[in-house]
């Protein structure tokens, strides 16, 4: 595919992603991306299959159907494998030309306050630096065959720090690709051909290389085996390093045959570096919620003494007042802890927090008295936890314990990695308390 070629697919798919996410609050998975990829290059979904790893009856009757209808409702127009790319390519010359205008009409696109969702755009002037952890990292990942492993909860800023790492990487003359590992689909987390070849075509993807997957995979040596191999091929064709990012791989850790055969892979690539040039190249960093080995029930992690590791911390007092600054508020030491005092500094409800006190949604006493209120700005917040513990009665009781509590208590070691991974504990050795006194309140009122 030529660059310019490759480059107006790109804008096909990342209008398509903002109008799915705007209207069905889910972008493109990642099998979806693969067929319109093959679909612009002409293949043939007997061709789009076996480079990609799937059944070709599977793309054809189960995963096709549902894309083309997706795409037909929200361009209201009837698509299919012969019509797509010119009604996607007119759809999207479409929004180009209607964008023009208010892209030419903002002052500064750097300086707009928008809705806090997700990671933090790399543009955005709300990003936090938490030093010394952003040096650490950049120093980390010019060393030969490194790894970095960034640990924290839910919306904790993983995936913002994840993205400047790589973007980082690229002003150092790196080569750069980042899987996250929820757009997997669960047929590819089904069994680990799957899920290693996937990684294998998102990498020769990502990286511009012809995809040679079913060049190098040999069923006689296995799949992790042919997985590494591939990936040396890949890093020959390369003249710089390359930083792989893994993002959100606690999303196998439900799947315990992958993750107790891809875990120890990752750790090996970065052992090889110590005795083999070629695999000097590479600097992996991942991205997860918990301790890997207590969802897996092994005796210890993989990742033991091995690599950078970091724990994004909260916010602390004097980072709060720097993002209330960052957005036009002028706050004293008093009105930070007052905040403080209820959200702890966790980087997402800082965010949310200010966001609505710069829109003049509410005053800070307001949102104080409103707090854990189901109408309050935290409200969606607190009830999407309550979803969850509802659907798991013993993780529920456990929470439930843990914030009644005056005191840390012990729990299950496995309804304690689920609750720190949901970001609702802390855990001081082997015993929890809440997180946040937040949640400690929301909770003690429910169950009162």
């Amino acid at each position: 595919m030529s660059f310019a070629n490759s480059q107006l697919l790109t804008g096909v798919l990342d209008q398509l992603n903002h109008d799915l996410v705007s209207q069905e609050k889910a972008g493109l998975s990642s099998i979806e991306v693969l067929i319109l990829q093959g679909v612009w290059e002409d293949k043939n979904y007997q061709e789009i299959a076996k480079e990609s790893g799937y059944s070709t009856g599977y793309l054809t009757n189960v995963v096709a159907p549902k894309l083309w209808q997706r795409l037909s409702k929200i361009t209201e127009k009837r698509i299919t494998k012969k019509t797509c790319r010119q009604l996607l390519q007119t759809y999207q010359l479409q929004f180009n030309h209607l964008s023009e205008p208010l892209i030419l009409e903002t002052d500064n696109v750097k300086k707009s306050v928008y809705y806090p969702s997700g990671a933090v755009p790399l543009e955005s002037k709300f990003y936090v630096r938490r030093s010394p952890i952003e040096e650490e990292t950049v120093t980390e990942i010019q060393k030969p065959g490194a790894l970095v492993r960034i640990k924290a909860p839910q919306e904790m800023g993983k995936t913002s720090l994840l993205i400047r790492i790589l973007k980082q990487g690229e002003r150092l003359g790196y080569y750069t690709a980042k899987l996250d590992l929820q757009q997997a689909d669960p047929e590819i987390l089904g069994n680990l051909k799957g899920f290693l070849r996937w990684i294998c075509a998102n990498l020769s993807y990502q990286l511009h290389l012809p995809n040679q997957i079913n060049e190098y995979w040999d069923e006689d040596i296995g799949n992790s085996v042919s997985c590494s191999l591939y990936l040396h091929y890949l890093l020959e064709q390369l003249e710089a390093p390359v930083i792989i990012g893994f993002d959100e791989v606690n999303q196998i850790f439900e799947y315990p045959t992958i993750a107790k055969s891809f875990l120890p892979l990752l750790r090996s690539w970065h052992e090889e570096a110590k005795e083999t040039p070629i695999w000097q190249k590479l600097r992996l960093v991942i991205t997860h919620s918990t301790e890997v080995y207590v969802p897996l029930q092994m005796n210890h992690s993989p990742f033991t003494n091995v690599g950078l590791p970091i724990e994004l911390p909260k916010f602390n007092g004097e980072q709060v007042q720097q993002l209330a600054t960052y957005y036009d508020l002028s706050w004293d030491e008093e009105q930070v802890q007052q905040l403080m005092s209820i959200i702890d500094g966790h980087p997402a409800l800082t965010h949310l927090t200010f966001y609505h006190l710069h829109q003049k949604n509410i005053t800070l006493p307001e949102l104080l008295e409103n707090a854990t209120h189901f109408s309050g700005i935290y409200g969606q917040h607190l009830q999407r936890h309550q979803a969850k513990l509802q659907e798991q009665p013993e993780l529920a009781e456990a929470c439930y314990q843990i914030m009644n509590a005056d005191e840390p208590v012990a729990v299950e070691p496995i309804l304690a990695y689920k609750l720190y991974s949901m970001g609702l504990i802390d855990l001081e050795r082997d015993r929890a308390y809440p997180r946040l006194p937040l949640y400690r309140q929301y909770f003690r009122q429910k169950q009162a």
